[in-house]
């Protein structure tokens, strides 16, 4: 059966063929689903793609028994219950860089309007009138903008504020000085910022730190003839407060992209003020952003599913691999190595162990080591994500150790595993090769070099000649096609493992005759 994915907002099609194309998903797109609606097309999802309209509550996790992961194409993840999702074992996943030009673009677009009053010059035009004088406005050259936040969003906004030979001035709690420096902006308190800035851009997450950030307390800390844009969140402006200065004078103008309540209040007192312009929160709605931010959480989507790793996964551990792309690749390793452990395994689990060496061995391991466990318990057939994936292994009584070494051991960067039962012991290693080339290269403490992925037929058997031969026969006969073999042993005469790659999965009837030769010990067929 396909994967079935359930796409509740609109979203780019164009973004949608990484799922589309895969025969591994099917794909429902319903947009505008509201409450008994919504909650019948998520029942049988185990995929929900969803924008900022969709409210994704506890309720209709719950309403979700089959829900494994939950993409928000953009940034924030306000509209998702990430404490239910995380409960249930959700993997909720974003697209922080997605839209990033996009809404950088769209806050500068508003400074323009705001400082040329164009969306008011256009309104009277269109009325036909002829109001030059009216609309005067002011240049942003040489001007001073505040820059509140300095993520992804508010560091390409200050970057262009540079370029419009304005001086910036930013302010952000966890923010970095050293690359203020290196930007030519001035790193200040927000008391400061407020106080000298022209015109103030909000690029902060809502939370409870920063809502109504932008009050009657902070406005009154401005400048008078200060200009407010907000292309971030709802919620992070006062609206009461920021009408009341606008109509005292104090706020020459603001724009406002976003609202505490969406769709904005036809009523709203916002609307009655020409000096506010107001744009239905179209910061990421851009042609190329609608693309860019579908395609990648559907790429993302078909690599957790595939290999177990949410690359922006917001409920996982924090793995600080920037740039090194190999060790982000580990991840998808880890999930391979739990997979194919718990195939070979026999009898009641009752120990997991996880083995970092090298390079590997100096980064934070808990995603590694939940995705490695996600990857066990997911053979086993239970619905293990790395988001409940410890939490599951407690239930079951399965202890989970982990061992570190900074130092390498024949490889730059070592990933070795090893489950337990009361009936088997088996031993996986693992490295990645260049930028993302997964290996298995050892198992059982013989040296192999198996990409893993497709299925594999795991062999266990005494070293005497035939035993390939035969095997090879009985694969041909069965119209089984082999892409590839590699074997290993302990000694000459002793015991050889062989691990083939085969084009489809062997029936069981196969496995038998393939075992029917006596220096055969063991068969194992492992899909990956």
């Amino acid at each position: 059966m396909p994967i079935q994915v359930l796409v509740s907002d609109p979203v780019s099609e164009e973004g949608l063929a990484p799922l589309r194309q895969d025969a591994r998903f099917h794909v429902v797109y319903k947009t505008g689903l509201k409450g008994p609606d919504l909650l019948k097309e998520i029942a049988g999802a185990e995929a929900l793609l969803v924008r900022s309209e969709t409210k994704v509550t506890a309720d209709v996790i719950a309403a979700a028994p089959k829900l494994r992961f939950i993409g928000r194409a953009g940034t924030g993840v306000d509209n998702i219950d990430l404490a239910a999702a995380s409960r249930q074992g959700i993997v909720v996943a974003n697209v922080p860089g997605g839209n990033t030009i996009s809404a950088a673009e769209q806050s500068l677009a508003l400074l323009f309007a705001l400082a040329r009053n164009t969306p008011q010059a256009d309104a009277s035009t269109h009325a036909g009138k002829w109001e030059r004088a009216k609309f005067v406005g002011q240049e942003i050259t040489g001007k001073t903008l505040g820059v509140v936040g300095l993520g992804r969003i508010g560091r390409e906004v200050a970057t262009r504020g540079m370029g419009l030979q304005m001086r910036v001035v930013a302010f952000d709690p966890m923010g970095d000085e050293s690359w203020c420096r290196r930007a030519g902006v001035e790193f200040v308190p927000l008391d400061k910022l407020l106080a000298e800035a022209d015109f103030i851009t909000l690029h902060v997450p809502l939370s409870e730190q920063t809502k109504g950030l932008i009050n009657e307390k902070t406005l009154a800390k401005t400048k008078k003839g200060v200009r407010v844009i907000n292309c971030a969140r709802g919620g992070i402006v006062d609206e009461k407060a920021l009408l009341a200065f606008v109509e005292k004078g104090h706020v020459k103008g603001a724009a406002l992209d976003v609202f505490e309540k969406e769709p904005l209040d036809p009523a709203s007192p916002l609307l009655k003020r020409p000096e506010i312009i107001l744009t239905p929160h179209l910061g990421a709605s851009t042609e190329e952003a609608q693309v860019k931010v579908a395609a990648e959480l559907a790429q993302g989507m078909v690599e957790f599913f595939v290999n177990g790793f949410a690359r922006q996964a917001v409920n996982l551990p924090p793995l600080d691999v920037a740039g090194q792309a190999q060790l982000l690749a580990f991840v998808g390793l880890a999930y391979k190595q739990g997979l194919f452990l718990a195939q070979m395994s026999e009898g009641t689990p009752q120990r997991i162990t996880v083995a970092y060496s090298g390079e590997l061995g100096r980064v934070n391991p808990a995603l590694y080591t939940a995705t490695a466990v996600a990857g066990f318990l997911t053979g086993l057939g239970e619905a293990a994500t790395p988001v409940n994936a410890l939490a599951l292994a407690q239930k079951r009584g399965l202890q989970i150790q982990e061992q570190v070494a900074t130092e390498a051991r024949d490889y730059a960067s070592l990933l070795e595993m090893e489950a337990a039962t009361d009936k088997t012991q088996h031993q996986l290693a693992g490295t990645v090769y260049g930028r993302g080339d997964l290996r298995f290269v050892r198992i059982d403490g013989l040296p192999v070099d198996v990409n893993p992925q497709g299925h594999l037929m795991v062999l266990c058997n005494e070293d005497r000649p035939g035993v390939v031969g035969h095997t090879g026969t009985v694969l041909a006969e069965a119209g089984v096609n082999i892409a590839g073999m590699d074997i290993a042993r302990n000694r000459p005469g002793g015991t050889a493992v062989s691990l083939w790659s085969v084009d489809s999965d062997v029936p069981a009837a196969v496995l038998a005759k393939v075992k029917s030769h006596a220096a055969v010990l063991s068969i194992k067929m492992v899909n990956l």
